[in-house]
């Protein structure tokens, strides 16, 4: 979580705040920014070519398992639980029918589009 440098505990809006955003790296994530908070396209990329097997554009729940046992580091309790918890949520609120993770939403999710697209289809 990425909150102001002058608080304590987290606003509980859960506000996004960008220019903190390299604070909210943690171990055994997925690599797609880097340490400086910028996105890595080539890292987001190597997340499906290495691990969507069924599909080159999306990542069943078995695939993303896999991907999050690759990742994870030794020792890294903390981490590993952060990106399980962060990735089974994003599964879980964006699977289509079919139970696929796509692409275009994972992107969606570092673009920061995603909630606005989820809310759209919920109208």
């Amino acid at each position: 979580m990425c909150w102001p440098i002058s608080s304590k505990l987290p606003d509980v809006k859960l506000p996004i705040v960008v220019k903190n955003i390299a604070k909210g790296k943690h171990g055994s994530d997925s690599r797609t920014y880097d340490a400086q908070g910028r996105f890595v396209p080539a890292k987001f990329e190597e997340t499906f070519s290495k691990h969507a097997h069924a599909h080159d554009d999306s990542l069943t729940s078995d695939e993303l398992m896999e991907m999050l046992k690759a990742n994870r580091q030794t020792n890294d309790f903390k981490g590993s639980a952060a990106s399980f918890t962060k990735w089974k949520l994003l599964y879980d609120l964006s699977k289509d029918k079919d139970r696929l993770l796509h692409k275009d939403t994972v992107r969606a999710i570092y673009d920061g589009s995603l909630f606005y697209q989820l809310e759209k289809g919920r109208k």
